[in-house]
């Protein structure tokens, strides 16, 4: 049985990929700051019966030790680390004359240094299986365009974009690949209560939904597919090759 963790996995897109993966048959880490929403979600899915072994940790991805130490305790309760997708970050929307450097160092520390920590160290015990591994970063599609008030947010995500290919082409040797996945609107609320206008913007004619993710994940990481590496799949329903004017 395939061993994967998933960071930021209390909510949002996370907690959707832990779920598909648990479906695919794999022993399953849910990994999270929230401490109660990761166990509560972990526990969720295994009383579902999607998911056979699963399993949380709480961890807060700007702290270099606990980072590893929660890929030690993943390798041994998993058997193997065979996935890793880092899924967790944040953003803080404030202007650039107002942003403070201790924020735009929270926002770097936990959605860049934090994902480069885990894929080093989740590296280190993919290297030793004879299938190597797969890790997937999740970056945005503001690492390619942005909005005001998205410096830090955006910096982050377009150095996972880096990243992602300087450690594909950095762990190519030890059979591990490496790819970005860039969401664009992935609506975690509320789907119902969406306009008809937000679907309609789209390429696609709907907004995304986190499963839409999931599926991408899945399709990068799955154990035959080891040509695809150091790309950038943009999930975003046509929105970034959409051009727009205003009319």
């Amino acid at each position: 049985m395939l061993g994967a963790i998933i960071t930021g996995a209390a909510g949002g897109i996370g907690h959707i990929l832990a779920e598909s993966y648990a479906a695919k048959g794999y022993r399953v880490m849910l990994a999270d700051k929230n401490e109660t929403g990761v166990l509560e979600e972990a526990g969720r899915i295994a009383a579902s019966g999607v998911g056979r072994e699963v399993y949380a940790e709480a961890v807060d991805l700007r702290d270099p030790e606990a980072v590893a130490a929660m890929i030690a305790v993943a390798g041994e309760q998993l058997g193997s680390v065979d996935v890793l997708i880092n899924n967790a970050g944040f953003g803080i929307g404030k202007s650039p004359y107002e942003l403070s450097w201790e924020e735009w160092d929270s926002v770097l520390n936990t959605n860049l240094r934090g994902s480069f920590l885990c894929a080093r160290e989740a590296a280190k015990l993919m290297r030793r299986q004879e299938g190597g591994g797969a890790i997937v970063n999740i970056a945005s599609t503001r690492a390619l365009m942005s909005e005001p008030h998205s410096e830090a947010y955006a910096a982050s995500k377009g150095g996972l974009l880096a990243l992602t290919h300087a450690l594909a082409a950095s762990l190519a040797p030890d059979r591990i690949t490496v790819n970005c996945v860039s969401p664009g609107w992935i609506e975690t609320g509320d789907y119902d209560a969406l306009r008809l206008q937000d679907h309609e913007q789209h390429f696609s004619g709907r907004v995304g939904r986190p499963d839409d993710i999931a599926k991408a994940c899945l399709y990068l990481t799955d154990p035959t597919n080891d040509f695809v590496t150091g790309i950038n799949l943009v999930v975003d329903g046509g929105m970034t090759s959409k051009m727009i004017y205003e009319p």
